[in-house]
C-alpha cells in the first residue's frame, strides 16, 4: 500500500513538473480543446441534436472543406478591412495624442468629441454613415465604422502614456536647452510606447469586431465578408457553414492578438519591465 502511494505521489509530482515547463504550456489548451470537441461530437451524434440547432464538429469541418474558396475569400475581405481600419486608427490616434500633448487647449476642445464617438453604438450610426457615403461604396462604410470602434483606445492610451513621462526628466531636458520636439521624441514617445502597444492589442480585436458588426448592420458591398457569409448561411439554415465562418473569425482574432503580442515583445523586450525575463 505504501509503495503504491509513493508511486502515485511520484507520478503526481512528475505531472506537476511537466505542467510547469514551457513544452507543456501550449499543450494544455490543445488538450482541453480536443476534450471539448470530443464531447461536442458525442453530444450531437448520440443525443440526436438537430444540425440546424448545433452542427457537429465533423459537419463544420466538411463545410470548411466544401466551401473553402468562398470562406477564404470572405476571410480575406474581412481581414483587409480590419487591417486597414486598425492602421488608420493607430496613425490617427497617435497623431491626435501628440497634438494633445503639445496643446492642452486643443485637447480640451476635441477630447470630449472623441469620447462621444467612442460611446455611440456602431450599429446605431451605421445607417446614417451608409446614407452619407452611399450604398455603392459599402466597403468604405465598413472601413469607417471599424475605424470608429478601433480609434479611441489608441488615442486614450497614447495620451495617457505621453502624460506619464517623468516631469523631473522633462525639467532636466529643458534645463539643458531641449526644445519641445526633442522632449517629445526622446522622452515622451518612448514612455508612451508600452501604453501604445497595449492599446494596439485591444484595438486590433475591436477593429475586427467593428468590421463584423458594421457588415451585419450595413450589409455587404462588392465583396462578401465573413459576417455576411454567416448571415446568408443562417437564412438558408446552412448552420455548418455559418459555424465554419464563425470559426474562421475566431482564428482571425487569435492571429491578430498573437501577432500584436509578438510585436509588443519585439519592441519592449530589451528595456521594459513587462517584457524582461524574470529570474526563476
Amino acid at each position: 500500500m505504501d509503495e503504491r502511494t509513493n508511486d502515485l505521489e511520484a507520478a503526481r509530482r512528475a505531472v506537476w513538473r511537466l505542467s510547469g515547463t514551457n513544452l507543456a504550456k501550449p499543450l494544455i489548451p490543445l488538450v482541453v480543446g480536443m476534450i471539448v470537441l470530443g464531447l461536442w461530437q458525442g453530444l450531437t451524434q448520440y443525443d440526436h441534436v438537430s444540425p440546424i440547432v448545433l452542427p457537429s464538429p465533423l459537419a463544420i469541418a466538411h463545410a470548411l472543406v466544401n466551401h473553402w474558396q468562398q470562406l477564404l475569400f470572405a476571410s480575406w475581405t474581412t481581414l483587409s478591412i480590419t487591417l486597414a481600419a486598425f492602421v488608420l486608427a493607430v496613425i490617427g490616434g497617435v497623431a491626435l495624442a501628440v497634438l494633445f500633448s503639445l496643446s492642452r487647449l486643443l485637447e480640451h476642445a476635441l477630447y470630449p468629441y472623441a469620447i462621444v464617438l467612442q460611446v455611440t453604438p456602431v450599429i446605431a450610426i451605421a445607417p446614417i454613415i451608409t446614407i452619407w457615403i452611399g450604398y455603392d461604396r459599402i466597403d468604405l462604410v465598413l472601413l469607417v465604422l471599424a475605424w470608429i470602434v478601433a480609434f479611441f483606445p489608441i488615442l486614450a492610451n497614447t495620451t495617457l502614456g505621453l502624460r506619464s513621462a517623468d516631469h523631473n526628466l522633462i525639467d532636466l531636458m529643458r534645463l539643458y536647452g531641449a526644445n519641445r520636439w526633442q522632449i517629445l521624441t526622446r522622452l515622451q514617445l518612448p514612455t508612451a510606447l508600452p501604453f501604445l502597444v497595449s492599446a494596439m492589442k485591444v484595438s486590433g480585436g475591436l477593429a475586427l469586431i467593428g468590421t463584423v458588426v458594421a457588415e451585419f448592420a450595413a450589409g455587404t458591398g462588392t465583396a462578401t465578408g465573413l459576417a455576411w457569409t454567416i448571415t446568408l448561411a443562417t437564412r438558408n439554415l446552412q448552420m455548418a457553414e455559418a459555424f465554419a465562418a464563425l470559426a474562421l473569425l475566431s482564428l482571425l482574432g487569435i492571429a491578430l492578438f498573437f501577432s500584436l503580442s509578438a510585436l509588443e515583445w519585439l519592441l519592449l523586450r530589451r528595456w521594459h519591465e513587462s517584457a524582461l525575463k524574470k529570474p526563476q
